[in-house]
């Protein structure tokens, strides 16, 4: 019956417990700052972390490509559910004639994770939220295309290791998203003008990579700053200095109206 496992800020070292997998309600898992390592490998058993919405792996030494495999199993980051305002709750047990009794502890689950760029502490997890975070690791090859099926994350954050190729267009229909951080990578070609349909999108960092070409415009893409681009010396247009020769080359996409509901992140300190 475990729902939330917190193991970060420790000196484990060892390859990816996929063993936890197993456990059909673990639904937050934090292995971040450890010295965890190696691939991530498809598990033996039938342990794809069915339930998981919040995975933190940042800060190890996980080599090797994304874990492609558990990405195509986790349905619980594909469902999109807005209307749920209720938060992670603990939970214990007691047993009336044989009959199980769930009674909820007096404190909400709590977790620390960077989002947007800061170290924030969740004193109240929203039931809708949905993270990843690989970040600090040297994972290394493409952008899985899969990832576009989790369309019920807010948080994405693959930044500082080694993946290569181009940004999958596929990204644009992750349309929660709020915060997307791929960072610090060997990224190439041009940004995609299907990003400018993600609404919600409050923070992009795409900083220190090797894209070129013009940077969209339109919609939430008109309110970053130098920082969200910085290190790519073939990208051009506002809201860096760097004209482009073509000023025509990068229309704004056209995307679905802004329905009136904000479902921003909710965060409150503790």
């Amino acid at each position: 019956m475990l729902e939330f496992l917190d193991l970060g800020n420790n000196h484990i070292r060892d390859t990816f417990p996929s063993w936890l997998g197993t456990l059909p309600s673990l639904t937050i898992l934090i292995l971040r700052f450890n010295r965890f390592y190696g691939a991530i490998n498809v598990p033996k058993l039938d342990s794809w972390f069915s339930s998981l919405q919040i995975i933190d792996l940042s800060h190890n030494g996980f080599i090797g490509l994304l874990p492609t495999k558990y990405l195509k199993r986790w349905n619980a980051m594909a469902d999109v559910v807005k209307e749920k305002t209720t938060y992670q709750l603990a939970y214990h047990y007691s047993m009336v004639h044989n009959i199980a009794f769930a009674h909820p502890y007096h404190y909400s689950m709590t977790m620390t994770m960077t989002n947007k760029g800061v170290r924030m502490e969740y004193a109240k997890i929203l039931e809708v939220f949905s993270a990843i975070d690989f970040s600090c690791n040297k994972f290394e090859g493409e952008i899985p295309e899969v990832v576009r099926s989790l369309k019920g994350i807010r948080l994405l954050n693959i930044s500082n290791n080694n993946l290569v190729s181009s940004i999958p267009p596929a990204l644009g229909k992750l349309m929660n998203l709020e915060a997307m951080d791929l960072s610090h990578n060997k990224l190439t070609g041009s940004i995609p003008l299907q990003l400018t349909q993600l609404n919600f999108l409050k923070v992009f960092n795409v900083s220190h990579n090797h894209l070129i070409g013009p940077i969209p415009k339109g919609q939430q893409f008109d309110t970053f700053d130098n920082s969200s681009f910085d290190g790519n010396s073939g990208l051009c247009g506002l809201p860096l200095s760097r004209k482009c020769d073509n000023p025509k080359a990068s229309p704004p996409l056209s995307s679905p109206s802004k329905g009136n509901e904000d479902f921003g992140l909710l965060v409150e300190f503790g």
